[in-house]
């Protein structure tokens, strides 16, 4: 039996607990890093879309495929919403009913034709609530223009489509054979074909009309995507694709191009992390086709794809032996988002949400009592106000992880030093430039060399990622004697030859691209290195490096740069020979070097300056532990940082000089003084 605790004992023991009591962990408040006002127009139950806004601030969806449906699941968990007075609002997230589409087949009446239209009326029998029609069975290949109405009673018609397009084109697989319109309760539709300008099209066999149920909350509009162009080789453009947010639930890119016919392959990739560094993963492709015929366009122009877990894309059309397309617009189309819904009790102003602490596990409301019960299609929408940042966003990580500095390294031991840019603290990506190519030990080696050191000499982490789009260097070209040693001159033919001078030594495999704004030629062309003679050529020769033939026969047309892919080495002056053959000089108007893209993602701790370090053959490649966080690394946005110029070399590089010039030669000839010394003793003794 417990007996009663007296007073003074007890009074004791809340003393001494407290202490201990203070020191436990209390549950802290939510760190939310949006907020944005709702506006619902009365009290009751009400919807919200799921935004864009919304999806680049609150946790990710994950999207999984039902039929040929994508539908986003399982994300907002970090989503709250408030009254007023601080007190939680319940909600749910909705998605509208999937229940299999209802065809009502029609009796096609056929519609005297005049010069320049022809048709068909659809009897459904009855008065019916319809929403789309669907045309079967006319014999391909057609593309036509059409216009659509709807009566109830066969003399008061509404226009329903006034300018639809119909197609099923079996060569170059594209088929729209539906038409979709304003919800009505029609018992004739009519189809009026345009026939001004293509020819007539037989009656179809069949016609269905789509029953309309319940209007559901409107699909979430597709994303307006920014993009810019990279640098490429010729015949591909690339472009770099920027989201607001990592892992938006995007199955879609859809695009907007100039001009009229198209047919090229696509291709869309994100970097992703595997292994020893980050590469390019493709998310989708497609053959992007359009097809004009008597100004009636047919196409397809959207890239399906694996939703990203990036903010940023590439985007990779063949453009083939065209000219680049004119992208126009680009936009990203979601999977199927869910509805919120939520009752609010009195209406009146003070309804926020928030959302953006990652930490918050899912809410559960005594709201799911009523799910099988909601109806989204009965209830009013509400509508969302601006969003306002509470503080820094935990959505991609801007800070620094968890991980330190590494082990301090002597930077005096690289043959190359170079200032990084200030930037504030964050996650930031430096572009390994040529002179960083040239100097370091290169892809090959997997920059063992390289090393971003703080004002401590402290090793700042970093992960490799491998750049799909190539890295730029415009190159100059001068004249050169065209009797030069070593080339080969064809009798009675003339040769143009060019010096071409590459910015550093040492760079790894790379692509020549050469311009002309000739437009009907053909020529040989050569790129190689004039060497001296060695055990193997008595005389100056020439080292072929890469050859091709540049042709171009339309003069309508601009002639596609030439692409030679070659390895230099140690050298940097490169001769380019053309064999003009009895023609005048081909105008050579532009040279570039494309080379691998690599760039180092990394957390800027902010404040002081850092040092890229690189040029030492005595490292192994760097173990840091930041790749244990690089699925968080490469889902955030980084900001672009650079390095300065010229690279600074050091007087203990593995590939500079230990010793001054003046020192070489003193040493140099005392030697020989010593050598000649010895000789005299050994001949003077025999």
């Amino acid at each position: 039996m417990t007996r009663p605790m007296p007073a003074a004992a007890a009074a004791i023991a809340i003393i001494l607990s407290a202490p201990a009591a203070a020191q436990r962990p209390q549950p802290g408040p939510e760190r939310f890093a949006y907020e944005r006002a709702i506006v619902a127009p009365a009290a009751g139950p009400h919807r919200l879309p799921v935004d864009a806004a919304l999806l680049a601030g609150g946790r990710p969806f994950r999207v999984v495929q039902r039929g040929e449906t994508f539908v986003a699941l399982g994300g907002l968990e970090d989503l709250r919403m408030f009254d007023a007075s601080g007190r939680p609002v319940p909600y749910l997230l909705v998605h509208p009913p999937s229940a299999a589409p209802e065809w009502i087949a029609g009796t096609v009446v056929p519609v005297t034709p005049t010069k320049k239209t022809s048709g068909f009326e659809i009897d459904l029998g009855r008065v019916e609530p319809v929403n789309m029609m669907r045309v079967e069975g006319i014999p391909p290949p057609f593309l036509k223009r059409m216009a659509v109405e709807g009566s109830g009673d066969r003399t008061r018609w509404t226009s329903l489509a006034p300018e639809a397009t119909l197609f099923d084109l079996p060569a170059e697989r594209l088929k729209q054979l539906d038409v979709g319109f304003t919800p009505g309760e029609y018992r004739y539709l009519r189809v009026t074909w345009n026939d001004a300008n293509s020819g007539r099209v037989l009656s179809p066999r069949a016609v269905r009309a789509r029953r309309a149920g319940r209007t559901p909350p409107a699909a979430q509009a597709p994303l307006e995507l920014t993009f810019e162009r990279q640098a490429s080789e010729p015949g591909r453009s690339r472009y770099r694709v920027r989201l607001p947010a990592p892992r938006l639930p995007i199955v879609a890119l859809q695009l907007d191009v100039d001009g009229g016919h198209v047919f090229r392959r696509a291709a869309v990739a994100e970097s992703r992390f595997a292994g020893t560094e980050a590469a390019p993963v493709e998310l989708g492709r497609a053959t992007l086709s359009r097809v004009v015929r008597d100004g009636i366009q047919a196409s397809d122009l959207d890239i399906p794809i694996v939703p990203p877990t990036e903010a940023e894309l590439q985007l990779l059309i063949d453009d083939e032996s065209n000219p680049p397309l004119e992208l126009r617009r680009m936009r990203g189309i979601f999977a199927e988002l869910p509805a919120i819904y939520f009752e609010f009790e009195p209406a009146g102003a003070g309804l926020v949400a928030r959302y953006g602490d990652r930490a918050l596990p899912a809410p559960a409301y005594d709201l799911e009592a009523v799910r099988d019960s909601i109806d989204l299609t009965q209830v009013p929408e509400a509508r969302w106000g601006t969003v306002r940042a509470l503080g820094e966003t935990e959505g991609p990580p801007a800070s620094d992880p968890g991980v330190q500095p590494g082990s301090s390294i002597d930077a005096e031991a690289f043959g190359h030093l170079r200032s990084i840019a200030a930037a504030d603290a964050g996650l930031a990506a430096l572009q390994l430039d040529a002179a960083a190519l040239a100097g370091s030990r290169g892809p090959a080696a997997r920059f063992a060399d390289v090393r971003i050191l703080d004002e401590s000499g402290r090793q700042i982490p970093y992960l490799i990622e491998r750049r799909d789009e190539p890295l730029q260097v415009e190159l100059a070209l001068a004249r050169a004697d065209p009797q030069a040693p070593g080339l080969a001159r064809p009798p009675g033919r003339a040769l143009s030859v060019y010096k071409v001078t590459l910015p550093y030594a040492g760079l790894p495999q790379g692509t020549l691209i050469i311009e002309t704004s000739a437009r009907v030629f053909q020529r040989s062309v050569q790129l190689g290195v004039e060497r001296p003679p060695d055990r193997g050529h008595r005389d100056t020769w020439f080292d072929l490096l890469a050859s091709g033939t540049w042709r171009h026969a339309d003069k309508e047309s601009a002639a596609r740069p030439l692409s030679m892919r070659f390895t230099a080495d140690r050298d940097t002056a490169l001769l380019l020979a053309i064999d003009e053959g009895d023609n005048a000089p081909l105008p050579v108007t532009g040279a570039r070097l494309l080379l691998p893209s690599y760039r180092l993602r990394f957390y800027h701790p902010g404040g002081g300056a850092l040092r890229l370090v690189y040029g030492s053959g005595a490292l192994r490649p760097p173990q840091y532990d930041l790749a244990l966080l690089a699925q968080q690394v490469m889902g955030a946005p980084a900001r672009d940082v650079t390095a300065g110029d010229p690279p600074v070399a050091t007087t203990a590089a593995g590939g500079a000089s230990f010793i001054s010039p003046l020192t070489f030669w003193i040493l140099l000839g005392g030697a020989v003084v010593v050598l000649v010394g010895i000789i005299a003793r050994l001949v003077k003794g025999a």
